[in-house]
């Protein structure tokens, strides 16, 4: 079996319109075991049944992960965190989806859902589920009595997403810069401001959040709900890490691509069609 690589430093945004820039660990409460809790309830415990297609992991020769830290304000004696396995779930999938952006999930790499429980401090099965959402999005693959595979991709498929892409989204904003008033761009102003101080900083992981962010919003003001969704699941699979690509986008890059979102906010706002077009075009030549 492929082994454990390294310790993620997955983290996520607590912001939703705004990502704030600052980068800090992802800590999830301490969850009670599955076990536990069914047999409290007197009923018997079987996780397994919620990942039919992933049972069985083994973890022998992996390398065990250390607990995030813990924290609460109330007395060590009592603190008891309830936390819904939805929100337990959710919280690992955005975690899961930073460490994908940041390259601290390799492709090709098998990682198995008890180990990285360990890591989050909670059991198996909301790591398994959001391991599944994964798999449903092309980013894993489930690999039968192992875990899951990180996907390899190449240069080629993140130029065919760069090309989808620019299909959908020029002509709506094209379409957009002949509408939209200029005190609704003036809106979008901080956002843009986000994904600069982001670059500046470095973390591709945190512009990746704010660039979505603000790609996300322009498409917004359409008002079509399945052209967002579509072009968001897009924006995200163009930001999953490459085998054999380029070396990965440093600040010099993250700068002026973040560069580009404010002269584009500049030509929206006076209706440069022109300037809209190729700025828009360039974007994605760039991604």
């Amino acid at each position: 079996m492929e082994q454990q690589a390294g310790s993620l430093g997955a983290r996520v945004s607590t912001g939703s319109a705004a990502p704030d820039i600052r980068t800090t660990s992802v800590r999830v409460p301490a969850q009670t075991r599955a076990a536990d809790v069914e047999r409290e309830r007197g009923v018997a415990s079987d996780e397994s049944r919620s990942a039919p297609g992933a049972r069985g992991e083994h973890t022998h020769s992996e390398q065990p992960l250390p607990h995030p830290r813990v924290e609460s304000t109330r007395p060590v004696e009592t603190a008891r965190p309830v936390v819904q396995r939805a929100s337990v779930r959710g919280q690992i999938l955005d975690a899961l989806r930073t460490a994908l952006v940041a390259g601290e999930l390799a492709p090709g790499q098998v990682y198995s859902a008890p180990v990285l429980g360990e890591r989050f401090g909670v059991s198996a099965t909301p790591v398994r589920e959001a391991m599944q959402q994964l798999a449903l999005e092309g980013a894993v693959e489930v690999v039968p009595n192992r875990g899951f595979r990180v996907v390899r991709r190449g240069t080629r498929e993140l130029a065919e997403l760069a090309e989808i892409r620019a299909l959908l989204e020029v002509p709506v904003v094209l379409r957009l810069a002949r509408t939209v008033p200029a005190a609704r761009w003036a809106e979008l102003r901080p956002l843009a401001e986000a994904a600069a101080r982001a670059a500046s900083a470095g973390c591709r992981a945190t512009y990746a959040e704010c660039d979505r962010a603000f790609h996300h919003a322009i498409l917004a003001l359409a008002g079509n709900d399945q052209l967002v969704q579509i072009a968001d699941d897009l924006h995200r699979r163009a930001q999953w890490p490459l085998v054999g690509g380029p070396v990965p986008r440093g600040r010099a890059d993250l700068m002026a691509d973040a560069a580009e979102h404010l002269a584009l906010l500049d030509a929206l706002t006076v209706q440069d069609l022109p300037a809209v077009q190729s700025l828009v075009r360039e974007h994605f030549a760039d991604a």
